[in-house]
């Protein structure tokens, strides 16, 4: 079974032009090849305020994100040190 990719407005104007272009390549092919695959088995599930939603480790960077059905929606792709501080705003 197959995932649709969905993202959120703020990642495609906001995450993503701040990425190098090697990091942008990286994190792409993690996203397409784990979580349009089996996203349960790749992330890991956030808790407490979080719950529900779930988190992609690239490097410095997460990647987080919701499956819905056969979505999965992606919040954010933010450096681990502020992810949690800026993904509370977007939900």
């Amino acid at each position: 079974m197959t995932f649709e990719l969905r993202y959120h407005p703020d990642v495609r104007d906001i995450d993503i032009p701040k990425l190098n272009e090697t990091l942008k390549k990286r994190i792409k092919k993690t996203i397409e090849e784990r979580l349009s695959i089996s996203p349960h088995q790749y992330g890991e599930p956030l808790r407490k305020t979080l719950k529900g939603y779930w988190k992609l480790r690239v490097g410095d960077y997460r990647v987080v994100y919701k499956v819905e059905g056969t979505e999965v929606w992606i919040f954010a792709i933010i450096n681990r040190k502020d992810v949690y501080r800026k993904i509370t705003n977007r939900l």
